[in-house]
């Protein structure tokens, strides 16, 4: 025990070392020249088709496993774990290939990808993951809310793999409910009651030790520990793909990579109202395309992050580079959001012709930041965006999310630009609050069109803010407030 526990550790610390990425330094961040030359809207967008062409599906051999010939049952009650995996082993040891699922209903427990593997759900299939914790044991790797500890596995987990995916459509069923899973998050309205275990003091002591630096391989938790699983979780991972399938009643946020490299979701539909049910959540992330996607969820439908806090600078890794298109999100959160895990940057956001409409979506296009977490989120794009209704505010930077002021770390919003938005209703057009010290810069409005606004905006802390074509109501504007 003592030996594995060793290489293990080595592993952790051996492994997040090699894929640190120097370039992103606080340094950089935070130089002595805080707001940069700033290319045109139009400059930017032409940067979109150079990193299409690094973003590319992964190729898999023309080899079919099919689960069904190594055990598994149809029918949702027999436990089909190990014949999945076998499945896996196999197809990878070949060469790669599909692990093909069925038509039918299987139940499962934590499913662990391999290089050159594509696990393909077919049309009619369900997988229905296990209700029990102790099915996605032993721990693993993870990051928890942006911060890495080893935790119970995701449900769909790949670490340092090459060349993997979750295809086709059919459907995986966490089976989160009000009894399984989300009673952990400690609020009643999701099952939990007064006397029952929750997360909230292991959240806590996660959050003191990436405060102290107390290393990955020491930040155990599992089981006692009640911190939800995510649904999908490549971490570490090169040329992944998520395309077609539906996911519904994850114990938290559905599909999430981290510090992965050429990363595709594509016609995934998502439609699932738990606690912290995030659709999408790239964290740390290099070359992401997210298009024709359907969000229908109980927190953010897209939220991207890079780390939390102390851990998030530890990495210093920023999300970057990342296209959203064609998406339509219902309710939630926020519709596209950036943070609030965000301390280790963004950076290159390009998001177009998405539609964002429901009385219960809080915000459309979201940034949610405080001192606590820092980080520089700069270069963030929008064009095209369709808006019916939201409940709060069409466009939303606020630094006050969480702990607002309350931290030494400087909260960075620049280049955040937006063109050709409609909205049809909602209580404010933008609520945009930066600091004294740190105002948000350069917001850029060009042709945006708000509709039905019962309180026109709140805007505090702007510098450098120009509007162009701007209407209110039916009256053009030309400052904020």
């Amino acid at each position: 025990m003592t030996d594995r526990r060793e290489f293990l550790k080595h592993l952790i610390l051996g492994g997040t070392a090699a894929f640190i990425a120097p370039p992103f330094t606080a340094r950089d961040a935070f130089g002595s020249v805080l707001i940069q030359p700033r290319a045109g809207a139009a400059d930017a967008w032409a940067q979109v088709p150079q990193i299409l062409k690094r973003i590319k599906p992964p190729r898999f051999a023309k080899r079919d496993f099919l689960i069904t010939k190594f055990g598994a049952v149809n029918g949702g009650t027999t436990d089909s774990t190990e014949a999945i995996r076998k499945a896996i082993e196999a197809c990878s040891k070949a060469g790669g290939g599909r692990v093909v699922v069925p038509a039918g209903t299987f139940l499962t427990g934590a499913i662990h990808l391999r290089s050159n593997v594509n696990l393909h759900v077919s049309d009619g299939a369900t997988l229905k993951f296990s209700q029990d914790p102790k099915d996605y044991l032993p721990l693993v790797f993870s990051r928890w809310e942006g911060m890495e500890l080893m935790n119970y596995s995701p449900f769909i987990y790949a670490f340092e793999q090459k060349n993997i995916a979750v295809t086709g459509g059919g459907t995986l069923d966490g089976q989160g409910d009000n009894t399984h899973w989300w009673p952990w998050k400690g609020q009643e309205r999701y099952g939990w009651k007064r006397g029952d275990a929750d997360q909230k003091k292991a959240r806590k002591s996660l959050e003191e030790m990436t405060e102290r630096g107390l290393p990955v391989a020491e930040r155990i938790f599992g089981e006692g520990h009640y911190l939800r699983p995510q649904f999908i979780q490549p971490y570490r991972c090169t040329n992944v793909l998520i395309e077609g399938v539906t996911i519904k009643n994850s114990p938290m946020w559905e599909i999430n990579p981290v510090l992965c490299t050429n990363v595709i979701v594509r016609k995934v539909n998502i439609a699932t109202h738990g606690p912290n049910n995030d659709g999408c959540d790239p964290e740390s992330c290099t070359d992401v395309l997210i298009e024709d996607c359907l969000f229908d969820t109980g927190d953010d439908c897209i939220a991207i992050k890079s780390g939390r806090n102390a851990d998030g600078r530890r990495l210093s890794v920023p999300s970057q580079n990342i296209i959203i298109r064609n998406c339509t999100m219902k309710e939630g959160h926020g519709g596209i959001t950036v943070g609030s895990e965000i301390s280790g940057g963004v950076r290159n956001v390009f998001a177009e012709n998405c539609r964002l409409d429901s009385p219960n979506l809080d915000h459309a296009l979201r940034v949610k930041n405080n001192r606590m977490r820092g980080g520089l989120l700069e270069n963030l794009y929008f064009r095209n965006i369709q808006v019916g209704q939201v409940a709060h505010a069409v466009i939303t930077i606020d630094f006050n999310y969480e702990e607002g002021e309350r931290g030494k770390h400087t909260p960075v919003v620049r280049n955040f630009v937006v063109e050709n938005l409609k909205s049809g209703r909602s209580k404010y057009a933008l609520d945009v609050q930066g600091f004294g010290s740190a105002p948000i810069y350069g917001l850029r409005l060009k042709d945006c069109t708000f509709e039905n606004v019962e309180r026109g905006s709140v805007a505090t802390n702007l510098r450098d803010t120009a509007l162009e074509n701007v209407r209110v109501n039916g009256r053009i504007i030309e400052e904020l407030g």
